[in-house]
């Protein structure tokens, strides 16, 4: 089982867990390179304790979204599920 009992998920484990990226070790790299902030607070721990509620800002191939953290990952399932975990707070994309 992936997800803790105790309520919090490794956030390097849950962005791979949301098919952030096809490594865990990729996903670290994008933490520690200071990619990912926590409710607006910038990290580069991918052992951060990511809990539900948590709100992610995440800059991805010149986009930045934000996601709230909706609920922990049992696996790196399908893409259908991974969508599941978060809730996209991200402005639409500009449609000119």
């Amino acid at each position: 089982m992936v997800a803790t009992e105790a309520g919090w998920q490794r956030l390097d484990l849950w962005l791979w867990c949301a098919r952030i990226a096809k490594t865990r070790a990729e996903c670290s790299r994008q933490v520690a390179m200071g990619r990912v902030r926590i409710n607006r607070q910038p990290t580069d721990k991918p052992h951060y304790k990511l809990r539900p509620g948590d709100v992610l800002t995440l800059s991805m191939g010149g986009t930045v979204r934000v996601w709230r953290v909706l609920a922990l990952a049992e696996r790196r399932g399908p893409a259908s599920e991974a969508r599941g975990l978060y809730e996209d707070l991200s402005d639409p994309p500009d449609e000119d």
